[in-house]
This record gives C-alpha cells, structure tokens and sequence, in this order.
C-alpha cells in the first residue's frame, strides 16, 4: 500500500505541476495581457511536462495521462487494477491545480469580466473558461474535433513507445526523456493547438472542466457546447490505443535483436526511471 501511495501520489503532484503552470500561462495571456504568441504558450506546457517528467518519474513512471496509463495497461503489462487509481490520482491532480491557479489569478478574472461586460457561465465567458480547459475551433463538428484529438494522442504516445523502447539506438537516455516529451508535447501544440487546444490527455481537460464548472461557470464548463466535453475525455483515450498499436504493429517489431541492450532487455523495463512508464 505505501508503494501505490507513492505512485498515485506521484502521479497527482505531476498533473498539478503540468497545470499549474500551463494555466497559469495562458491566465497570464488572457486576464493580464502578456505578450505571449502561440508557440510561447505551447513552450510552456512542453517545459511544464517536462518538470513534471523530472519530479515524479521515479515515483509512478509519471504517466500523467489516463491514455498512456490505458496504452500502457493495453501494450506493456501495466497492472489493470491500478489504471482507474492513476486516473483518479491525474484528474485530481489538474483539479487542484486549475483551483490554485483560479485562486492566484481570480481578482484578475473579476476584473476583466466587469472591464468587458462578461458574466460568468454566459456563452461569452467560454474564452475565460478556455483558460483551464480546451474548447475546439468554432468550424469544428464534433466528429471533426475528435479525429483531431485522436490524430494527435495516437501520435504523441507513438513517439513516447518509441522513445523508451531499448531496441531502438536512437532513444535518449533517461535523464533525458523527459526534455524529448516536452518538446514532443510542444510541437504537437504549435502544429495542432488551434484546433482542439492540443487537450490529448482526459485528466488534463476534465479536472479543471469540473473547477471551473463549481466555480461559476457551469454549463459553460460542463457539459459545455452541446456537450462537447466527452470529446476530449473520451478521443484521447482511443487515440493512445491506436498510436501504441500502430508502433508496435509498424515499428516496434521491426526493431532487430542487435539493437537490444546487451541483456536483450527493452527499455520499456528500464527507463526513463526505475519505474518509468511501468509500476
């Protein structure tokens, strides 16, 4: 019990920091002005997880996302019992944390809301709310908005396969890992975060979709636009089985024996810590 301890909280103190500090980002760009452009605040959420990766990652094997804790269970042997207590650990984690930032920043929302005529939890109040979870680009359906969040989840855990897969020669070292993820994370916001708000991971979106649902916002929140929250709780999560599979399918097992460590061991028993991506 002391061990799952640790790793639930490991994975709750990660998903805090990612939020934290990639809401705290995009408050500061909304409520307070700053000059911040697209690429500025996908930086942010890639250093964010990359902190986060460092502080945690000997705890839990920071999963920090129900869709790479699902893959994980899926392709890598992780304990099925233990995906619900991750996923409960990452979703309070982000509701924390998107609670602390409102908290920091909620004279500056009061503000902006009476400077702009804004009443909290009208449909003009969505772009505030948008400071703690996604909402997709107004062209979107649905069904567009999901493939969307299911192209980039599928992607972003593909890579995370490939970069603690052993076989493969070109894989970082651990201490390492987690600079490559965040910069991963990043790109992926800079090409795709103007459609969907790059959401890829359901304790990222819901955590705070709830906060800010309990804090004035309420329908706006959740169940949001015709109930498009389960867009990005529900794609991500298909995204991160696909984009496993296909690495395994199309990559994963094409890597040869002579790329393996020398005890033919593979990295996704190893690294990028003791526990990373496994328990």
């Amino acid at each position: 019990m002391k061990s799952n301890r640790g790793e639930l909280l490991g994975e709750f103190i990660g998903c805090f920091m990612l939020i934290l500090i990639g809401a705290g980002s995009v408050a500061s760009m909304l409520v307070n002005g700053a000059q911040y452009t697209m690429w500025d605040i996908c930086m942010v959420w890639g250093v964010a997880i990359t902190m986060a990766l460092y502080m945690t990652a000997s705890l839990s094997g920071a999963h920090l996302n129900p869709a790479v804790t699902l893959a994980m269970a899926v392709y890598r042997g992780f304990p099925w019992g233990k995906v619900a207590p991750y996923a409960i650990a990452q979703m309070a984690g982000t509701f924390c944390a998107a609670g602390v930032v409102y908290a920091l920043y909620r004279q500056g929302f009061l503000q902006y809301e009476a400077a702009h005529g804004i009443v909290r939890g009208s449909e003009e109040s969505q772009q505030l709310a948008s400071v703690f979870s996604t909402y997709p680009a107004p062209y979107l359906s649905f069904l567009q908005a999901g493939l969307v969040e299911l192209v980039i989840t599928a992607f972003l855990v593909a890579v995370i396969f490939c970069l603690v897969d052993e076989r493969n020669p070109f894989a970082p070292p651990k201490a390492l890992f987690p600079i490559a993820v965040g910069g991963l994370v990043a790109v992926i916001g800079g090409a795709f975060g103007s459609l969907t708000g790059f959401a890829m991971n359901p304790a990222r979106d819901f955590g705070p979709k709830l906060f800010t649902a309990l804090v004035g916002w309420g329908p706006v929140a959740l169940p949001g636009w015709s109930g498009y929250f389960w867009v990005p709780l529900l794609a991500p999560l298909l995204g991160g089985i696909i984009g496993g599979g296909l690495y395994d399918w199309f990559v994963g097992k094409y890597r040869t024996a002579e790329n393996t460590g020398a005890d033919g061991s593979e990295r996704l028993e190893t690294a990028p810590s003791s526990k990373a991506m496994e328990s």
